[in-house]
């Protein structure tokens, strides 16, 4: 735009407004300053007094008296003596309200809360301290376990026997009535690996008053005991009193709990648990819970049927259909004849990866899709599928692992599969726990000593407790929450027990 002198008028106008922007700018800046200058000097006076704050909290002065930590005491009422017997998830006086289909009854079945007792269960009249470790083994005292009922019924088979104060143990069952010994050594004959250390885990499925597992304890087999309460009353208390791992608990409707792949080894000695009815599905639990290249070992029906039929109020030609039932049943699950002599037959597991995928879908039975989680332990119903072992593990097979005792300290495969896991958190919680150990021993001197027999873990993570204490006369059951990370594969691998559990 032209003046009329001239002039370009955008120049002079665009010089008119120089000035009064600078000196808006200059006054701005300065303005920010000053602010910034009150917020960060307030700021620093707060970062000031919080420190100090928390220097006085952490360190007190001379002169501040720090009170020792008050617990307030919480007194129980002893319950009545009727429940001197109480299990309240396995209380036979409930058992009415249960089904009796394939004995549900006798599973878990803890009471709502406004039926739980907050009472000390008291002990049996006449109750005196165990006998300690490893006499416990033979004997025990009657009034701690004062149930006469399976004294007289298994007297004649050398289960136990009365004598004055006390119930012994020869060692006898159903079928080693010779003792357990002898039955032992003809098994290690069938199988040598339950001598060089190959085989370090056993769960023994019926277990009577546990004389298997307590022979192999001597052999450096650690065993789990099973059986539940039953008309047996309290074949796990003997159990427990004798000092041997044992656990309550049935084959019936709900997975065992324990993790897919832990024991090395599963025993049933006349254990009258119906292997090939209801689609298989009890032994397809066994397959389960036995790791590959695990041994499943049978004494008792159908095995040796040829000369044993006629004590079994049965017929030979029925004996020998239910032989052969119960090897095609195995052979469809991956099972092989691994050995058999007089009355005691093995079949092993496959470590074949191989067998597993051939079987159908549309099979007999058929493999468990992949939805199906096979740690799953707690309260999952048993499914009548073949789990089948997990192909990516190399290092779990009963050959392939570590044997014992190297396996004890050897960073196990499946550590990997724990959120945050791997070979240095085990090895560091492995040196964590042999420190920590030593601690517990000057604050309980018993541990390591004749006065303690068994010890439960109640949230353990790798075990790494049971393995600092792994010389000591005692056995340490590993509990596992159900709802925490699932560390109890590691537990087995390591050649230790465990289970389960939401307290």
């Amino acid at each position: 735009m032209m003046y009329r002198d001239g002039k370009l008028g955008h120049k002079q106008d665009k010089n008119a407004r120089v000035l009064p922007m600078t000196i808006l700018l200059f006054v701005l800046c300065g303005f920010s300053f000053y602010l910034g200058g009150i917020f960060c000097s307030e700021k620093e006076g707060v970062n000031v007094n919080t420190a100090m704050d928390i220097e006085n909290l952490v360190t007190p002065s001379r002169d501040t008296v720090v009170s020792p930590l008050q617990l307030k005491p919480v007194v129980f009422q002893e319950c009545s003596k009727e429940y001197q017997d109480y299990t309240p998830c396995t209380d036979p006086r409930k058992w009415k309200k249960y089904g009796f289909y394939r004995l549900t009854f006798m599973e878990r079945h803890c009471p709502p809360v406004f039926e739980r007792k907050e009472c000390l269960i008291p002990p049996p009249d006449g109750y005196k301290p165990p006998i300690r470790w490893p006499k416990s083994k033979d004997e025990c005292w009657y009034r701690n376990v004062p149930y006469d009922w399976i004294n007289k019924q298994k007297s004649n088979q050398n289960w136990l026997r009365k004598e004055g104060e006390k119930f012994l143990f020869p060692g006898g069952g159903t079928m080693f009535p010779n003792g357990v010994s002898a039955y032992v050594d003809l098994m290690q004959d069938l199988i040598p690996e339950m001598k060089d250390g190959t085989i370090r885990t056993a769960i023994d499925t019926g277990c009577g008053v546990a004389s298997w597992g307590g022979d192999l304890l001597d052999r450096g087999i650690l065993t789990v005991s099973l059986a539940p309460r039953d008309n047996h009353e309290a074949q796990v208390q003997f159990a427990l009193e004798r000092g041997i791992p044992a656990i309550l608990g049935i084959i019936s409707t709900q997975r065992l709990p324990f993790p897919s792949s832990s024991f090395d080894m599963a025993h049933c000695s006349r254990c009258l648990i119906p292997w090939t009815e209801f689609g298989g599905i009890y032994l397809l639990e066994i397959n389960r819970i036995l790791r590959p290249g695990g041994l499943w070992v049978l004494s008792g029906p159908p095995v040796n049927y040829e000369n044993r039929w006629r004590g079994w109020n049965t017929t030979v030609e029925e004996q020998r259909s239910d032989y052969e039932k119960l090897q095609e049943l195995l052979t469809s699950m991956c099972f092989t004849l691994y050995n058999k002599k007089d009355d005691i037959a093995v079949w092993q597991k496959s470590t074949d990866p191989n067998c597993f995928d051939k079987i159908a879908a549309d099979a007999y039975p058929p493999k468990c899709d992949d939805s199906l989680e096979p740690d799953s332990a707690w309260y999952s119903p048993l499914r009548t599928c073949v789990v089948s072992p997990d192909p990516k593990l190399k290092r779990t097979s009963l050959m392939a692992i570590p044997k014992w005792p190297d396996r004890l300290h050897t960073s196990p495969e499946r550590v990997s599969d724990v959120y945050g896991g791997s070979s240095g958190t085990f090895k560091h919680d492995d040196s964590k726990w042999m420190v920590r150990a030593k601690h517990y021993k000057k604050l309980l001197p018993a541990i390591g000593t004749e006065k303690i027999r068994n010890v439960m873990d109640m949230n353990t993570v790798y075990g790494g407790f049971a393995a600092a204490i792994i010389d000591d006369p005692l056995w340490v059951m590993n509990v596992v929450s159900s709802y925490a990370a699932n560390t109890l594969p590691v537990v087995y691998d390591r050649g230790l027990i465990g289970t389960y559990h939401d307290w």
